[in-house]
């Protein structure tokens, strides 16, 4: 082990295997084991199944009209443990209902809005045939097909109630969900902890003036994505959908089918993947105000509509870990983002707690990949981690460049791509692999990006798994992938038949 390396024991846990949970927990597991040095290695996961999100669970009657206004606190004693006095704006809702379901953002319709050829893990290809861009139904399918060698890692219907570090070792409790006790919890004692447990649980909604006395006189009329499962209650009514990212863009499509015309979309940017509004649909800028009377909606340059019925928020999630309740060093106050993370991943008062795929705007199967590859390493030993102080370095040099903390997780292309590689890099130079490298260097630099990649081409790795590392092709779909998308659905029912990229007229000549 290298001296500057955390000290640990072979033993690891990975709470929940949610959507990106298990997409996430995954492949760390699977490069953990491909180290063959740790002596146990645990998942808890609350499911009974693999697959996290993209496991479909029906929306229960009645949830969608729980949804209660914006609180003007963030009191994180029941959200993500640890008290502050900033006051993001959040959604709350009385979720007992629907969180003993498990409830995921899932929708009955929903297709990948990546092609398969950069989705995918870098070891399993995709069936034959699979469309070029997914259902849902054939990416839990691909997830199960990948996780069938690690299955025996998993505690299934387990929750986990709390994290505490003691000492130099991280003590669990865990829950079977179906108890009804809560005197009924397991103790486990764990040397390194992975937080693969998502982070879309917990639904963000801006708080807008007279949004309150909105919902209390209409109630149901406005929504968070997490709860949208088909068109079908938006039909005939006026309806806005806020925000215009993967979900907002693809739900906003759905429902301009059904609603009365024009479906009005309020958003705060251009969208990346819609660069001029569709057909039957009104770009407005963001809500300022909610009027009760006439039911009307003030947007910020003035404008307004009236009579609107329904309102959709596709305005993502709050990070939230309520089991960590008695870090000393938070990782999250205000929701809006982790804290004290060396890139994203390491906690930096204890690099034993480590959290892969917070990040938005990525591709997260590879990228969980490359992550998982370093995370084997540091936790093995065979690569160290600079000190706390650099470490500290980089998270306040990463937060100057970012305009809010709500973006500081946004690696929009191509800087996530950049960052795959740099893990791919980083992982292998990695003790084992010192012949590789012609330089000596054993730990990354402080830098987010290397200006020059090491070639590795045609060597195998001296121990544990090679991460994915992406070449012209793959940069080159990244950047293309809206464009890709938007071909694909213009061959409307048409579109299930094709396959590969050259059948959307998109071919790759590099």
């Amino acid at each position: 082990m290298s001296p500057d390396a955390p000290r640990l024991s072979q033993r690891f846990y990975s709470p929940h295997f949610g959507m990106a949970s298990f997409l996430r927990a995954q492949r760390p597991q699977k490069y953990l084991v491909a180290e063959n040095t740790f002596s146990r290695i645990q998942i808890f996961e609350q499911r009974s199944t693999v697959g996290g999100i993209w496991n479909y669970v029906p929306c229960p009657d009645g949830a969608q009209d729980s949804l209660a206004p914006p609180c003007n606190s963030y009191d994180t004693d029941d959200a993500i443990g640890h008290r502050t006095e900033r006051s993001p704006q959040r959604s709350v809702m009385d979720l007992s209902a629907v969180n003993d379901r498990l409830l995921t953002p899932l929708y009955d319709r929903l297709e990948t809005n990546i092609p398969r050829d950069l989705m995918g893990f870098s070891d399993l290809e995709w069936a034959q045939e699979c469309q070029l861009f997914p259902k849902h139904q054939t990416v839990l399918e691909y997830i199960e097909q990948y996780s069938q060698d690690i299955k025996h890692l998993i505690a299934h219907n387990t929750r986990v109630v709390n994290v505490r570090q003691e000492g130099s070792r991280w003590h669990i409790d865990t829950q079977p969900i179906e108890s009804a006790h809560h005197q009924d919890v397991d103790h486990h004692v764990f040397d390194a902890v992975i937080v693969a447990s998502g982070h879309f649980d917990d639904p963000y909604m801006p708080n807008v003036p007279g949004m309150k006395e909105w919902m209390q006189r209409y109630p149901g009329s406005i929504l968070h994505s997490k709860y949208y499962r088909t068109p079908d209650r938006f039909a005939n009514k006026r309806v806005i959908v806020v925000g215009n990212s993967a979900s907002g863009t693809d739900i906003g499509a759905q429902i301009r089918t059904v609603c009365k015309a024009p479906l009005v979309a309020s958003t705060r940017s251009i969208s990346y993947l819609q660069a001029e509004a569709p057909s039957g649909q009104l770009d407005k800028p963001a809500i300022s105000e909610f009027l009760v009377k006439d039911r009307t909606v003030i947007f910020t340059d003035g404008s307004q509509e009236k009579h609107v019925d329904m309102v959709l928020y596709c305005t993502g999630y709050l990070y939230s870990f309520p089991f960590l309740k008695g870090l000393d060093v938070p990782v999250v106050t205000t929701g809006e983002r982790v804290q004290n993370l060396y890139q994203h991943l390491f906690y930096r008062p204890n690099p034993s707690l480590v959290f892969p795929t917070l990040n938005q705007k990525i591709i997260p199967f590879p990228f969980a990949e490359a992550q998982g590859a370093v995370i084997a390493r540091v936790l093995s030993g065979r690569l160290a981690l600079p000190a706390s102080a650099e470490m500290k370095v980089w998270e306040r040099q990463a937060m100057a460049t970012t305009d809010s903390e709500r973006d500081f997780h946004v690696l929009k292309f191509p800087k996530d791509a950049n960052y795959i590689n740099m893990m791919h890099d980083w992982a292998m130079r990695a003790r084992g692999n010192d012949e590789l490298l012609s330089d000596g260097a054993r730990s990354v630099a402080s830098t987010a990006l290397p200006a020059k990649r090491i070639s590795f081409e045609g060597i195998p790795p001296a121990v544990g798994k090679r991460p994915p590392y992406w070449s012209e092709r793959e940069y080159w779909m990244r950047e293309r992938f809206p464009a890709i998308k938007k071909a694909f659905q213009d061959y409307g029912e048409a579109r299930y038949s094709k396959r590969t990229l050259a059948e959307v007229d998109f071919v790759y000549d590099g």
